[in-house]
C-alpha cells in the first residue's frame, strides 16, 4: 500500500495529500488508461498513463486526540469514500467520457457538522447557531429525520420552510446571519457534488434592516447596571462592557484592544475593526476618550525591569459565551429584564449619544460605518422612544 493512500485497490484510488499544518487533504486520483505518444525528437512511439485528480476539500486530522477529531475523521473518511465509490461507478458507465455523477445515501446533518468543525473563520459562532437551529427545525418539523436527512430531500420548499422557521426563532439580524451560514453550507455541498442542485438559489431571508430589533439599555438602566456588584463578579468583564457601553465597540474588538492602541497625549482610542478590516476604506476608527474611560483602562503595565508594556491586552476576556453568561447574571441581578447581549452595547452606545443631540455623521463615524446607512436605524429608534415617552404621560380633559 501506497505511504499516502487510504485504498489503492479500486480506481478512482483515494489519497491523501500532507499539508502545511501536518494534517491530510483528501483526493482522488482516477486511472483512465494510456495513450501511445510520438517522442517529437527521436520520433520513438511511448506508452503514457492519463491520470486526473480531483481534491475533495476535505480534511483529516493527523493525530487525532480528543474524541471529537477521532469523530470527525471517521465522518469525514465516510464522506470521502462514499464520493469515491460513486465516482468509480461513473467511470465505469461512461469510461471515455469522464462523466460524473453526484454522491447519494449522504447524512446531511453529518456533512453539516463536519463543514462546521472544519471552519476557522472568526464568525464559527454564527455557523455553530447555524447548525443548531436546523437540528432544532429538522426535530420540530421532521422528527422522523432529525438523525438522518438525504441531501435530496431538502428541496426548495424545505428552505423556504426553514427561512420561516429561523424567522420565528431569531431576534433581529440573527435569522438572516444564520442563513447565510447555513447557504454557505448548501453551497459547499453543491460544490462537492453531494447535491444536484443547490435548493436556497432564490430563497430570500428578508428582514427590514432600517429597524432596530435588538434591545438597549436607557441611560438609566446603564447607571444601575454599573451600581450593581456581586460576589464572584468577573471584573475584567465587567469594565469591558462598561467600556463597549461608552464607546460602541463590538465584542471582537475590544477583545483585542491594546495598550498601543490609545494615544495618552491627545486622549484618543484608535483601531481596525475586525469585521471590516481589509473590505472598507471606513475600518479604522478613531474615539475620544474622557476621564472616566482613561480611568477604566488605565495605563500600560511594567514589566519586572520597569519596562512598559504596550502590547498586553487591556482586557481579559474568556470565550464568548463565558462573557455572555456573565452579563445575563449581572443584568438579572441589576433587576434589567431586557434581552442583553454584548451586542446591545454598541447599539445602547448609538441609541443614546442620538438622543443626547449627536448628529448622526457623528455617530456613523464613531461607530466606524462607511456610509449613513446602516445608522439610520438607530434614528428610528430614537423616535420611537421620544413617542413612546410622550405617550406614557397620563390622559387629561378639558
Amino acid at each position: 500500500m501506497a505511504k499516502n493512500s487510504i485504498k489503492v485497490t479500486d480506481n478512482p484510488k483515494l489519497l491523501k495529500k500532507v499539508l502545511s499544518d501536518g494534517n491530510y487533504s483528501l483526493y482522488l486520483d482516477f486511472y483512465l488508461g494510456r495513450i501511445n505518444v510520438t517522442d517529437p525528437i527521436t520520433g520513438e512511439i511511448k506508452s503514457k498513463v492519463q491520470r486526473k485528480r480531483e481534491f475533495l476539500k476535505l480534511t483529516l486530522y493527523s493525530k487525532p486526540k480528543t474524541m471529537f477529531e477521532k469523530q470527525s475523521n471517521k465522518d469525514t473518511l465516510e464522506l470521502a469514500m462514499r464520493i469515491r465509490a460513486e465516482r468509480e461507478k461513473a467511470l465505469k458507465e461512461n469510461r471515455y467520457g469522464y462523466k460524473i455523477k453526484k454522491v447519494k445515501n449522504v447524512n446531511f446533518i453529518n456533512y453539516f457538522s463536519v463543514y462546521y468543525e472544519k471552519y476557522d473563520k472568526k464568525d464559527k459562532r454564527l455557523v455553530k447557531g447555524a447548525f443548531c437551529r436546523f437540528k432544532d427545525f429538522l426535530k420540530e418539523y421532521y422528527p422522523k429525520n432529525q438523525d438522518m436527512i438525504l441531501p435530496e430531500q431538502i428541496n426548495k420548499e424545505f428552505v423556504e420552510r426553514f427561512v420561516s422557521y429561523l424567522q420565528s426563532r431569531s431576534k433581529g439580524e440573527g435569522a438572516s446571519n444564520y442563513y447565510t451560514k447555513f447557504k454557505m453550507c448548501m453551497k459547499n455541498a453543491y460544490e462537492n457534488g453531494i447535491i444536484r442542485k443547490n435548493p436556497c438559489t432564490g430563497v430570500v431571508c428578508r428582514i427590514d434592516k432600517g429597524i432596530l430589533r435588538k434591545d438597549v439599555l436607557s441611560l438609566a438602566e446603564q447607571e444601575l447596571l454599573i451600581k450593581t456588584t456581586y460576589k464572584g463578579q468577573n471584573q475584567e468583564i465587567r469594565k469591558a462592557f462598561i467600556f463597549c457601553l461608552y464607546t460602541g465597540m463590538r465584542f471582537c474588538d475590544v477583545k483585542e484592544l491594546k495598550y498601543s492602541n490609545i494615544d495618552y497625549g491627545h486622549r484618543l482610542l484608535s483601531f481596525e475593526q475586525l469585521k471590516t478590516k481589509g473590505h472598507s476604506a471606513n475600518s479604522g476608527v478613531v474615539i475620544p476618550l474622557n476621564d472616566s474611560l482613561l480611568s477604566l483602562v488605565g495605563t500600560p503595565p511594567e514589566d519586572r525591569n520597569g519596562v512598559i508594556q504596550p502590547n498586553n491586552y487591556i482586557f481579559h476576556l474568556p470565550s464568548h459565551t463565558m462573557c455572555l453568561k456573565a452579563l445575563r447574571h449581572w443584568t438579572e441581578k441589576a433587576g434589567i429584564t431586557k434581552h442583553i447581549t454584548w451586542h446591545c452595547a454598541r447599539h445602547s452606545f448609538a441609541v443614546n449619544i442620538l438622543g443626547n443631540g449627536a448628529n448622526i455623521k457623528t455617530v456613523a463615524s464613531l461607530l466606524g460605518h462607511s456610509g449613513l446607512k446602516h445608522t439610520e436605524k438607530y434614528t428610528r429608534a430614537v423616535d420611537e422612544l421620544k413617542e413612546a415617552a410622550i405617550n406614557s404621560l397620563p390622559d387629561f380633559k378639558l
